[in-house]
């Protein structure tokens, strides 16, 4: 059985995009979405599908929950010595170490010191 179309070897085209005459075998197909659309252009307009028009095409799964969560233990009030992974110390006023009543603890030392500058002229 022959094919019904001719092989199109030396044929011209046009391509859909900036309209300039190619040949046929030049051309490419456009893709969009993942979708071939009936859309032939030059290499030079060809570009490849775009995979931010891709999103939500496909499902992703990313769980935030911890499935049987256990409390943390480590955490220490035995008079003012505060140990474990929960003792935050904020160290700045008035976010903390500056309240009158005491509601944020500190454990903080902070310790500071200024050197000395010494110009030549010449």
């Amino acid at each position: 059985m022959s094919n019904r179309f001719a092989s199109g070897k030396y044929s011209i085209a046009i391509c859909d995009r900036c309209g300039f005459q190619y040949q046929l075998k030049e051309l490419k197909k456009l893709v969009i979405k993942t979708k071939q659309v009936n859309i032939l252009v030059c290499p030079e307009c060809w570009e490849p599908d775009q995979p931010q028009l891709q999103l939500g095409m496909y499902p992703i799964d990313d769980p935030q929950a911890v499935r049987n969560p256990r409390t943390d233990t480590s955490y220490d009030v035995s008079g003012n010595n505060q140990i474990g992974s929960r003792d935050i110390q904020w160290g700045w006023n008035p976010v903390g170490m500056g309240d009158d009543q005491g509601l944020t603890p500190s454990s903080l030392k902070a310790t500071g010191s200024v050197g000395t500058v010494t110009i030549s002229i010449t």
